[in-house]
This record gives structure tokens, C-alpha cells and sequence, in this order.
């Protein structure tokens, strides 16, 4: 190395211990090491905010770097570049005199060349008889070689910040994004949550996000508006998944109902003057002629007016629609509209009265197959009926739908029971 002593700057600057400690660093550099001077100056341009140095500054270096004759630096090729003020202001891009020096001085308080003043202050180099230099006074890129481990490392971690800051920016822009329509379609669509509220979250999230961030503070509020999104999810798929057992239901009920042949909507009386007031006033019958004939007559073992269901091998007599709202009264304010003309709408009803009691779609179904659409519809409204007295309505509809397939079920008895025990409330309330 050229320089194994300290030196001091020429002229009125001052000596710093900065300085010296970047002059006795200049003087560790392993033996044999050696650069290239262009990439590791790729490597200083880097992690420029770690080492303190400005653009202009790496302009002055780049054009010093010039004057290494060399492509890779080395201690054996020397370590002194002295190019004068006017060629290295040529080369800096036509830089002031003055605005070199204050770069220059830049680059020595970064510790990135030392200054090796000849007595006069002038930059030169003496030469042997063979033009080999042999002593030269001028910029010493030393601390270059002596740190390059370091510049290294500082701009390999600056690259990954880089990287990790544009993929935080990104997945920022995408939950933003994600989160902006997921609100608006489900304004849009009517699904139910209070998504006024989590609009106003949302924009204080964005209200947060600074104008100039880091990965550091964009990290939380990427954590924050990932928990957003996925809340804004779960209600979506809860509202998914509601519409798809709506749609279940109505498909099976729809396809019981035609698969019936027995069912006789026509002949059924229409239940629309119970909800008359002069009806309930005078506490007169609820049906037509016929059906008060087979509510008085008795219930015979055999099949009844009014169809069978077969389920199982086995029959199961089905009741007039006006003797199962006489007895089963409560059904009627889950009909459409409040009211069960038909057994089309009381089926509806049992729909609606089968989930609210907490039976399963399956065991429904099930019903529906071992005992006919109708009879499972009846069998619902004596449940909705008698709730107070059944722990487990979807365990009881299973049992009844296994006795009805061995033939030890008959809804008959359920019904009278009913009626009877509706009967004597209007009369003891008369």
C-alpha cells in the first residue's frame, strides 16, 4: 500500500478522528484482496442511505473511479488516483470547483477515500526511471477495498428491504382493493351486517397509511386490514351458504309435492275466513259440511276420506287441511302472508317452522318420504304445537318417521288430541 503512515490534510482543513480511523482502516486490507470497481460502486450507489452519501457525491466517485487505470482494484496495482480539479470537474459532469470540493469532502467524512495531501497540496506522482509510479499524492480508493465486505452486505440488505416494501405495497393494493367491492356488493346485494360500520374502519385504516412508508410501518396495517377482509368474508359466506340450504329446501319441497299423486288441493276448504273477525267471534266451525261430518264420525282403523301416504310398505291416512288448522292454530302465522289456504302454503309454513325448531333438512326430508309431503307438513305443525313438551323436534320426527315405516304411527290421535285440548281453552277462556 502506498501510504503506512498518517497523514493530514493540506492547507486550513482540519484533521478529524473520523479521518484517522478511516486511514487506519484503509491499512487492513487483506492480502490478495481485490474488486471490481464498477460493481462494487453499483454496490455503494445501493446502500447510498446507509453509507450518508448523496447522488452528487457518487457522481464525484464515479468520475475519480475513472481515473483507476484498472477495472478491478488491488493493492498490487496501487491504490492513488490524482487527477487534477479541471479534469475531474470535466468528468463529474462539468461540476463547479466549488461544488466538487464540497463532495469531495462528502465522500472522505463517509469514509469511502482518504486524502493523501502532497506538501503543496497539489495531486501528482513521482516516477521512476522505467515511468513506474513510485510515490503519489492525491485520493486513496483504499477504504473502498477495505469495507467492500461491508458495502456488500449493506446493499444486498437494502435490496431485500426494497423488495420486501414492493411486495408489502402490493399486497396492500390488493386488500384495498378486495375490500373496497366485497362492501360495495354486499350493499349492492342487501346482505345483512352492519357494513356501515365497517366502511368507517376501513377508511380510518386508510386515513393511517403514510405518505412516505417503510415495510415497518406498513406491515401492521396490512395485518389489520387482512383481519378486515376476512370478517368481510365469513359474513359473505354465511349469506352463501343461507341461500344454498333456502334453495335446497325449496327444490325438495317442490319435488314432494309433485311427486304425491294422491294430493288433492282442489277438494281442500279454503282457511282464509278463520282470520275473519266474525268467525272467531261467534266460535263458529272452520270447515265446510264434509269436514264437520268426518270430525265428528269416528276415526276407523282402515283408510279415511281424504287420501293415504305410503311410506315404507305401509299407509298412513292424511286429514283434511281444515281439521289440521283447527288443531294446530299456530301454523297459520308462518303461512305466506299470515294466512294457509291450501296445503301448497302449509307446507311452505312447515318449511319455514322446521328450521326455526331446529330440524335438519335430512330428517325432513326423510319425513317427507316415509310419511308424504302432507302428513310430514302435519306432523310439524303438532310439533310447533306441542313445543313446550318436546325437547328434540328434529329426534322426535325421526322417531315418528321410523314408527310410520313399521306402521305404529297414525297421525289421527295426535290431531283429536289437539283439537280437544284447543277446544277447552276456548271454552274455560269463554
Amino acid at each position: 500500500m502506498e501510504s503506512g503512515y498518517v497523514t493530514t490534510p493540506f492547507g486550513r482543513r482540519s484533521m478529524s478522528l473520523g479521518m484517522l480511523a478511516s486511514q487506519q482502516l484503509a491499512e487492513s486490507i487483506e492480502p490478495g484482496m481485490r474488486r471490481s470497481k464498477w460493481k462494487l460502486f453499483r454496490a455503494i450507489c445501493e446502500a447510498r442511505p446507509a453509507l450518508g452519501v448523496t447522488d452528487r457525491a457518487l457522481t464525484v466517485l464515479d468520475a475519480l473511479l475513472t481515473f483507476y487505470p484498472d477495472d478491478e482494484i488491488s493493492e498490487e496495482k496501487g491504490l492513488i488516483v490524482f487527477p487534477s480539479n479541471a479534469q475531474l470537474s470535466l468528468r463529474a459532469r462539468g461540476m463547479t470547483p466549488a461544488t466538487l470540493r464540497r463532495h469531495l469532502a462528502v465522500l472522505v467524512d463517509a469514509g469511502l477515500i482518504v486524502r493523501k495531501d502532497s506538501p503543496n497540496g497539489k495531486r501528482y506522482a513521482r516516477r521512476d526511471r522505467d515511468g513506474a509510479v513510485g510515490e503519489a499524492f492525491g485520493f486513496s480508493v483504499a477504504p473502498l477495498l477495505a469495507r467492500a465486505a461491508e458495502i456488500e452486505s449493506l446493499a444486498a440488505q437494502a435490496v431485500a428491504d426494497r423488495e420486501l416494501l414492493r411486495v408489502t405495497r402490493e399486497r396492500l393494493t390488493v386488500c384495498r382493493r378486495d375490500i373496497s367491492k366485497l362492501i360495495a356488493a354486499a350493499i349492492e346485494e342487501e346482505v345483512s351486517g352492519d357494513w356501515e360500520g365497517i366502511s368507517v374502519m376501513f377508511r380510518t385504516l386508510l386515513a393511517r397509511i403514510p405518505r412516505v412508508a417503510t415495510a415497518g410501518t406498513l406491515a401492521p396495517l396490512l395485518d389489520e386490514m387482512g383481519l378486515l377482509r376476512d370478517e368481510i368474508v365469513n359474513l359473505l359466506e354465511r349469506q352463501i351458504k343461507r341461500q344454498k340450504i333456502d334453495a335446497n329446501e325449496s327444490q325438495i319441497e317442490r319435488h314432494k309435492q309433485n311427486s304425491n299423486p294422491e294430493s288433492i288441493y282442489e277438494l281442500e276448504p279454503s282457511f282464509r275466513k278463520k282470520q275473519g273477525a266474525n268467525s272467531s267471534a261467534n266460535n263458529e266451525p272452520i270447515t265446510k259440511p264434509v269436514e264437520e261430518r268426518r270430525l265428528n264420525a269416528p276415526i276407523p282403523s282402515g283408510r279415511v276420506s281424504g287420501g293415504t301416504a305410503r311410506g315404507g310398505g305401509h299407509s298412513l291416512k292424511s286429514f283434511p287441511l281444515g281439521l289440521v288448522l283447527q288443531a294446530c292454530p299456530q301454523i297459520l302465522d308462518y303461512g305466506p302472508a299470515g294466512m294457509i289456504g291450501n296445503w301448497r302454503d302449509l307446507m311452505s309454513a312447515a318449511v319455514v317452522v322446521r328450521s326455526m325448531l331446529g330440524v335438519s333438512a335430512s330428517a325432513y326430508e326423510e319425513a317427507c318420504s316415509g310419511m308424504g309431503p302432507e302428513n310430514a307438513a302435519t306432523v310439524i305443525a303438532c310439533i310447533l304445537e306441542r313445543g313446550g313438551h318436546i325437547n328434540s323436534a328434529g329426534g322426535y320426527l325421526r322417531d315418528l318417521t321410523r314408527r310410520t315405516e313399521r306402521g305404529e304411527f297414525a297421525i289421527g290421535p295426535m290431531l283429536m288430541a289437539l283439537v280437544r285440548a284447543s277446544t277447552g281453552v276456548r271454552r274455560n277462556v269463554s
